[in-house]
């Protein structure tokens, strides 16, 4: 998170190694047998690496030139071996490379809303007092908790000091990663964090809100008071230090991030944009109303159109504070679903317009019942978990061209979920909510 280019972690991207010129044959050898060992599920193990090893000395340097310690450095870094595996995943990003109706399906569903739900009621003195210090509310604090780690539940599986270091010595922005590794040593010398099961995303973020190490840095605070910042194990730091952010980047107390909006007839889509703030006065003008056809209240806020799947899609009016929800993480597709779920937190309702396609994206309780039906039709795909896996993925592959479906993708839509219920059999029952 930060503002610097979203870096998330996406399973089963099938970008090709090829396309990173940087490693050259022997690394893309290395990288070809480090994913085929990730798919077998078995931990990655190389010979030494005499390039990484010259890389590991010279970032010791470079460590101790910025503070680290030479001692905190060989405790935490002597000892990882890269794990190429991320290096696919660095140039493939399910905010980019997911269609905008399958991500918000996903990330706002019905699940999320009733546990977010459930965590504003469980935390509200907490709440309380972070939107009184920081000025941002309780529903979007928690909004970015639901979808950064599924309140709490998701912190990232990979060892968040090898990922670093191996993004420091190879493929692309190592520059960048070099940084996040250093202070994420700092962070571990001062006492703030825990070497022990300390895993985030392939791309460094970690804890309950999931902070890049060097915004964790700059940004985090003790609100629990215990004299550490930590973002890992107490949800105090974890949201205050997300309402800290928000407020460093812009965010404007009592007002919102925008709402969903019905265009005029024949509306110019390249006046869109959210870079592309003019008077809400002049949208108003244009013909732009709410989106059950109300006029919108004159003002002369600045204010852009998003038209996150052009205009025949939803649209939106987006202010101020929807921009400090992207600074999170620069991905317009992201800030919405944060934007969104934090709506359906205050009791709001799904979006009223629908997205422009014939196979709409499934919350996680459709994708259960997706994977109910294929076990039901002999599918070995393990537990109805709701998460979109390989096996679950070939499955539908498997009944879409029984089917005669097309395409055959093995994505999970709306289309192959009414398909399977059509055919289920009497065995295969919903799985309980």
């Amino acid at each position: 998170m930060g503002t610097q280019p979203p870096l998330r972690e996406m399973p089963d991207t099938g970008v090709s190694f090829m396309a990173n010129r940087a490693f050259g044959m022997r690394h893309i050898r290395l990288l070809f047998g480090a994913a085929l060992l990730a798919s077998a599920g078995s931990a990655l193990a190389q010979a030494p690496d005499p390039v990484f090893d010259s890389c590991r000395a010279d970032l010791r340097g470079m460590a101790m030139a910025s503070g680290v310690q030479g001692q905190v450095f060989n405790t935490h870094v002597s000892p990882i071996v890269p794990d190429l595996s991320v290096l696919e995943l660095l140039n493939a990003q399910p905010e980019f490379t997911t269609p905008i109706w399958d991500y918000l399906a996903a990330l706002v569903d019905t699940q999320r809303v009733r546990e977010g739900q459930a965590m504003l009621e469980a935390n509200r003195p907490l709440l309380a007092r972070v939107a009184t210090q920081y000025g941002v509310d309780a529903q979007t604090v928690v909004a970015v908790w639901g979808v950064e780690s599924d309140y709490g539940k998701t912190f990232g599986k990979r060892p968040l000091l090898n990922s670093l270091t191996t993004l420091s010595c190879f493929g692309r922005r190592q520059a960048f990663f070099r940084g996040e590794l250093f202070a994420t040593l700092k962070l571990l010398q001062s006492g703030d964090l825990e070497p022990d099961g300390l895993t985030g995303s392939w791309a460094g973020a970690f804890g309950h809100t999931q902070f890049m190490p060097t915004t964790y840095q700059r940004i985090a605070v003790d609100a629990d008071g215990d004299g550490r910042r930590d973002l890992v194990g107490s949800i105090p730091d974890a949201l205050a230090s997300t309402a800290n952010y928000l407020k460093r980047a812009g965010w404007r107390t009592g007002e919102p991030w925008g709402y969903e909006v019905k265009l005029p007839a024949g509306f110019n889509a390249a006046l869109a944009g959210r870079k592309n703030k003019r008077p809400l006065n002049d949208w108003i003008a244009r013909g732009v109303t709410r989106i059950d056809g109300t006029q919108i209240r004159p003002a002369d806020t600045q204010a852009g159109v998003l038209l996150p799947a052009g205009v025949s899609g939803p649209a939106f009016i987006v202010f101020r504070n929807f921009d400090a929800i992207y600074s999170y993480n620069a991905a317009e597709s992201y800030a919405l679903a944060i934007a969104t779920l934090s709506d359906r937190l205050r009791g709001g309702g799904p979006l009223v317009a629908k997205w422009p396609t014939d196979d709409p994206g499934l919350g996680r309780d459709e994708r259960k019942q997706v994977q109910t039906l294929l076990l039901a039709r002999g599918h070995a795909i393990g537990e109805a978990d709701g998460m979109i896996g390989t096996l679950t993925r070939r499955a539908i592959v498997a009944e879409q061209q029984r089917l005669g479906m097309q395409p055959q993708d093995g994505r999970a839509g709306m289309r192959i979920l009414e398909a399977l219920r059509r055919q289920a059999p009497a065995s295969a029952a919903p799985p309980p909510r």
